[in-house]
């Protein structure tokens, strides 16, 4: 079968669902195994295929909500929380990213392993160990006088707890993060969606 041209399986375009591609050859052998006589083209075997598998997964999905995948039990950052602290909250609960909330668990922003390199002026992991070894002081320094609201990604992208399979998926195509925080209709905090428990409840890992 032809490969797809993103290798993002999440990155498809206006109202189209992920799927593999047909090619000609993949109808017509398709149709070779099917017995008698097939009065149908290509073209009819290829635009059938296409409504059948999105009504497949619009059944399959419709029932599935942010709220059904999302790690409900996040400890959020706060925006006066200082970075080595806000580091050593991520190391603890695994988490490259997690969301900044207010006073009233409202997601004001998201702070992730990519602020943290911005704001330590470093492009990457290995040059900051580099520097750490020549200069530990410096970035100990910034760490523990920089607050998480100076160094978060904000506005945050989120989601709505009661977001479906296609909301979800055109959210995680604009949204090139790893996770987003899902949250109820006034904004609170509810929980995080990871883009790889997307994929993996949807079986988009094929795609790949």
């Amino acid at each position: 079968m032809s490969s797809t041209t993103n290798d993002d399986p999440l990155h498809a375009t206006g109202d189209e669902l992920p799927e593999l591609e047909l090619n000609d050859e993949d109808i017509l052998d398709a149709m070779r195994h099917i017995p008698g006589y097939l009065d149908i083209s290509t073209e009819d075997f290829r635009a059938i295929y296409h409504l059948a598998h999105t009504h497949a997964l619009e059944r399959l999905f419709r029932r599935v909500h942010a709220t059904h995948l999302m790690l409900p039990d996040i400890q959020p950052l706060y925006p006066d929380t200082r970075l080595d602290v806000a580091a050593q909250q991520m190391v603890a609960q695994g988490r490259k990213s997690l969301p900044v909330v207010d006073e009233n668990n409202c997601v004001t922003g998201m702070l992730t392993e990519t602020d943290f390199l911005r704001r330590l002026q470093v492009d990457s992991f290995l040059e900051l160990l580099l520097q750490l070894v020549t200069d530990q002081s410096r970035f100990t320094h910034r760490c523990h006088e920089t607050q998480v609201c100076e160094a978060m990604t904000a506005p945050a992208i989120t989601i709505a707890e009661q977001a479906g399979f296609r909301e979800i998926l055109h959210t995680f195509h604009r949204h090139e993060g790893r996770s987003m925080p899902v949250v109820d209709d006034q904004g609170h905090l509810k929980g995080l969606l990871l883009r790889k428990d997307f994929i993996k409840a949807h079986h988009l890992e094929a795609l790949l």
